[in-house]
């Protein structure tokens, strides 16, 4: 099996780190810390935590995904490649991916989830359990499609998104980069860049999000 590091020593990590287990072709020999030092040289499910320092010294020999799921884990997974880490792409063994739909470096795609035809998902892209994306759709770099959120035909999610649990996302609508669409919510329009979306249908609540 190709030797991996995951990136996040979070709870959230150790879900991902199972998803890669479930696909028997990686394993995961070490988390990455990058923010809290005292996280390194723990273990995390009996799997050594290392400092990105340290974990540096593996990047010639072992693939990385980033295992967080908030709105800024790019600075972990451009920290990550400018030490010289290339990045696998995980797709557990009971999701489906259209084969005319491409999916970029990094990204997982959890169990249950679907990616109808003839969609593009960026780099580093987290398709969490039972995620639903159809046809024709382009989802930017470093978004967060969480359990159960279902992005329809024909749609755009923009870079560093995040797309809570069970929201749903109706045909040709576009969300713009680094926005929040909460849990539950149903996104009848096109939402703007920056911004946090919630309820039924979707209504802007809160402006200004920083996505880096």
């Amino acid at each position: 099996m190709v030797p991996l590091v995951v990136l996040g020593a979070t709870e959230f990590s150790a879900e991902i780190a199972d998803v890669i287990g479930d696909t028997g072709e990686y394993e995961v020999m070490a988390f990455v810390e990058n923010e809290v030092p005292e996280r390194a040289g723990r273990d995390l499910d009996g799997i050594p935590i290392l400092w990105i320092d340290e974990a540096a010294a593996l990047a010639a020999t072992h693939l990385a995904v980033c295992g967080l799921g908030t709105t800024q884990r790019s600075r972990f997974t451009e920290q990550a490649e400018a030490v010289g880490f290339r990045f696998a792409t995980v797709v557990h063994p009971r999701a489906h991916v259209s084969g005319t739909s491409t999916l970029g470096a990094g990204t997982i795609v959890g169990a249950g989830a679907i990616v109808a035809a003839h969609t593009t998902i960026g780099r580093h892209v987290i398709v969490n359990r039972g995620v639903l994306v159809g046809h024709h759709t382009v989802v930017g770099d470093h978004v967060s499609l969480q359990s159960g959120a279902n992005v329809a035909g024909i749609c755009a999610i923009g870079e560093g998104t995040y797309v809570g649990m069970g929201a749903l996302i109706l045909n040709t609508i576009s969300v713009g980069a680094h926005s929040v669409v909460g849990a539950g919510a149903v996104v009848t329009r096109n939402v703007p860049d920056h911004v946090q979306v919630v309820g039924i249908p979707a209504a802007i609540v809160r402006e200004g999000i920083d996505g880096k």
